[in-house]
């Protein structure tokens, strides 16, 4: 896929956002990013296709993320750090109404979208748990599959207005707490020895 075709769907992404799944045609879209019609129908044939295509690279951009870090080498807070907050940076603005829409319009496809997201996810943060309780770094009596899970519960929780109205809460501050919690939870003491060398590190770099 050629850069040009990514940033028009990174568009249609953050547009629907704005607008909605469900009166968005083909041709309103070209109008309302200027592009023109044939771009968008070079590459697919109706509305439904170009969901498929735009979760498809959103899950792109989530494995482009874990691709740059060397799983098997840093520091596994120094990993869970970066990666978790770029994760969630780039889904900040996933709310639940585009969520709700999409497996309202879209059940099968948003459905099979999101088991392999999870489990793409749930496989990386695995092997994070493993490799930090090989380093010393997380305790040994934890139960890496499930705490796989929780942390996924937890950023699916981050873009959930009805917990944390964006009014009241800033997404950053939520963000910071719970991976702060998650860390310090699963943690041995050199694990959050490491962990708070690293939070006053990047609190110098800030200021």
């Amino acid at each position: 896929m050629n850069d040009h075709l990514k940033t028009i769907l990174r568009d249609i992404r953050e547009l629907s956002i704005r607008r909605g799944i469900k009166n968005l045609t083909i041709e309103e879209i070209c109008y309302e990013l200027n592009i023109p019609v044939q771009t968008l129908y070079d590459h697919v044939s109706n509305e439904t296709e170009l969901v498929v295509m735009i979760l498809d690279q959103e899950r792109r951009n989530l494995q482009e993320i874990f691709e740059k870090y060397p799983y098997n080498g840093e520091n596994a807070i120094d990993l869970l750090l970066s990666v978790g907050r770029e994760i969630s940076e780039q889904f900040r603005d996933v709310t639940l109404t585009i969520s709700l829409e999409l497996n309202r319009y879209f059940p099968e496809i948003y459905g099979h979208h999101l088991e392999l997201r999870t489990n793409y996810i749930f496989a990386k943060i695995k092997n994070n748990l493993e490799h930090g309780i090989r380093q010393g770094n997380y305790r040994s009596d934890l139960s890496t599959e499930l705490l796989a899970r929780l942390y996924i519960s937890r950023l699916i929780d981050l873009h959930n207005p009805l917990l944390f109205p964006p009014g009241q809460f800033s997404f950053n501050i939520v963000f910071d707490v719970m991976i702060d919690n998650f860390i310090r939870g699963i943690a041995t003491e050199q694990g959050i020895a490491h962990y708070e060398t690293r939070i006053k590190a990047m609190e110098f770099v800030m200021n």
